[in-house]
């Protein structure tokens, strides 16, 4: 089977951890894996993202799959279920919006700096070696704060992938979740015209 440009793009998802664990500013890539599936969604009206495109569902796949560290059990249904994921989804808002909020707090002078990563919303992890400085201490704030959301769902992807198929993460992915809204809604306004 032939190889695809994007069939790579997992090195950078790899390349994203690395590099924030050595700058944190280097979170601010993340923003990509963001914005680019919601565009795709809303402009192709389709899940190209997620099906061609998303880094660590390539990353899953390699490590679970060709590196066999899966036990490619089907995934429960109950991760599968609508309420399952559309619960994750508003969970992962909350954390989110957390996050600006903390950010925000930095960026108004009522809070002070955090230098941690927060692992799974609970574990504070010390990550001060990775940020020694030269910006706004908000922008930072933002680093650490997104590049735990980044950490944390990587990880329960591992989790996800060890226990069941290679992506099972793709199940339950808030950014899966939202762009298949975006294309259910955007399908049903195309057959209504």
């Amino acid at each position: 089977m032939k190889k695809h440009w994007y069939d790579y793009l997992w090195v950078l998802s790899l390349t994203y951890l690395v590099l924030g664990f050595f700058n944190i500013l280097f979170a601010w890539l993340g923003l990509l894996c963001f914005f680019i599936p919601l565009l795709i969604a809303i402009i192709g009206g389709n899940k190209g993202y997620c099906n061609r495109y998303c880094g660590r569902g390539q990353l899953f796949a390699l490590v679970g799959g060709r590196f066999g560290l899966s036990r490619r059990k089907d995934v429960p249904r109950w991760l599968k279920s609508k309420a399952f994921r559309y619960g994750f989804l508003i969970f992962f808002f909350v954390m989110f919006f957390q996050m600006l909020w903390t950010t925000f707090l930095v960026f108004s002078g009522a809070q002070d700096l955090r230098q941690v990563v927060t692992l799974l919303w609970t574990f504070r992890l010390p990550w001060h070696w990775a940020y020694s400085g030269g910006v706004t201490p908000w922008v930072a704030q933002f680093a650490f704060g997104f590049y735990s959301v980044m950490l944390t769902s990587t990880v329960l992807g591992f989790v996800t992938m060890v226990l069941f198929k290679p992506r099972s993460w793709c199940v339950y992915c808030p950014m899966g979740t939202m762009t298949q809204l975006i294309c259910k809604a955007r399908n049903r306004e195309k057959a209504e015209v």
